[in-house]
């Protein structure tokens, strides 16, 4: 009996050590959902879709529906990559420590980035560019990784809402975000801010997460989902481009309803499969938000990477543009991953180590603040 107690507070002793280790299919997926939106900066960034752009002036062409199609996804990958969040953190807690993380590499390669290119001529050197880069939230509006980091506040929030109300209540709120929001932004085109839509996002992947329905872990029905609203995106985005209306009109935001359908059917079939930890996919995955941070820095980067330095307008009459395109968005994807992984193991990690200490230190010296106030209840146990 002993022996059994013993070898049980062992395991739970060895748990607490050595944390489970998350599994790889939705890091992988998280990859994926990166390098749709890279890509799909590779086409709307770069001039091709300009008003005096190649794809514009001839939209049937083969280039231009391989193009159309390669970049359709973007805004796709957006839901993909707020819902990851929500489906973890539903159930998590927001601490100081994982929100200066995330503002320190938000903020890092913000300042960094700005400063390599006034150095390298890229960047002109203005009071309005220096304004511009020292207050760091200018809109709301579309702008992911300043509207992602304003979302994270509201997590708490939006936790102890979802933890107060039941599953009719949060499905009666998913309708009701729904209908204003994916229906009038499907049929009317209506705009939203992506703060709040980052909200609706959440509402869907915590319903997933505390209400798990059968037809939710069905690998074979997700899929199958998941390929039809695929199949009908790009049908979609080809039927406007013979009818010449706006590309992407059915997916050029987050909240038109394909692009939802999409991301949540694409959430739910990786969700199924088992992929087993995996220190590279993880490591990677680590770095996805580091990707966006710099490939989408600024209008310069912009500039300087798809237009100065890949030409992407200059490659598209060429025979092998497909592999062109394929081979630019992973150069990009691993080139700014490497990057990050540097800046994680020289700056953040230490970074970290020491906000552990410093919290150790500011709580003792509370502690015997308030003990020296006398403020005792605090510390009665």
């Amino acid at each position: 009996m002993n022996d059994k107690i013993t070898t049980t507070n062992l395991t739970k002793n060895k748990q607490n050590i050595f944390p489970k280790q998350r599994e790889s299919n939705l890091e992988l997926f998280r990859i994926i959902t990166m390098m749709l939106i890279v890509a799909h900066h590779f086409v709307v960034n770069s001039g091709l879709i300009a008003a005096d752009g190649p794809i514009i002036a001839a939209p049937t062409s083969a280039s231009s529906i391989f193009l159309i199609l390669f970049g359709a996804w973007g805004k796709i990958g957006i839901n993909c990559f707020v819902m990851i969040t929500g489906y973890f953190m539903c159930k998590s807690q927001i601490t100081a420590k994982k929100f200066a993380k995330l503002v320190g590499e938000w903020l890092f390669y913000r300042y960094a980035i700005h400063l390599v290119f006034i150095v390298l001529g890229v960047e002109p050197v203005s009071l309005k560019g220096l304004i511009k880069m020292i207050v760091p939230i200018t809109t709301l509006s579309n702008n992911f990784t300043s509207c992602f980091v304003v979302f994270w506040l509201f997590i708490p929030i939006l936790n102890r809402l979802i933890g107060a109300i039941n599953e009719r209540q949060h499905l009666y709120l998913l309708l009701l975000a729904g209908f204003t929001y994916v229906f009038f932004g499907t049929v009317h085109r209506v705009t939203t801010n992506y703060v709040s839509w980052f909200m609706v996002i959440y509402f869907i992947a915590s319903y997933i997460r505390l209400y798990p329905k059968k037809w939710m872990s069905s690998k074979l029905l997700c899929g199958l989902l998941l390929l039809i609203s695929m199949a009908l995106s790009a049908i979609s985005v080809i039927v406007c481009a013979y009818k010449g209306v706006s590309l992407f009109f059915f997916v050029t935001d987050s909240n038109t309803f394909l692009a939802v359908m999409v991301g949540v059917f694409g959430f739910l079939f990786f969700k199924n499969i088992r992929i087993p930890y995996s220190k590279f996919i993880n490591t990677v995955a680590a770095s996805t938000f580091g990707v966006l941070c710099i490939h989408a820095h600024s209008d310069n980067m912009r500039q300087w990477l798809w237009k100065d330095t890949l030409d992407n307008v200059g490659h598209y009459g060429d025979k092998l543009m497909p592999l062109y395109a394929i081979g630019c968005v992973i150069g990009v994807f691993a080139i700014c991953t490497i990057i990050d992984i540097i800046r994680i193991n020289l700056l953040e990690k230490p970074f970290l180590k020491w906000w552990d200490s410093f919290e150790i230190w500011l709580k003792k010296n509370v502690k015997k603040l308030f003990q020296k106030l006398n403020v005792r209840a605090i510390f009665s146990s």
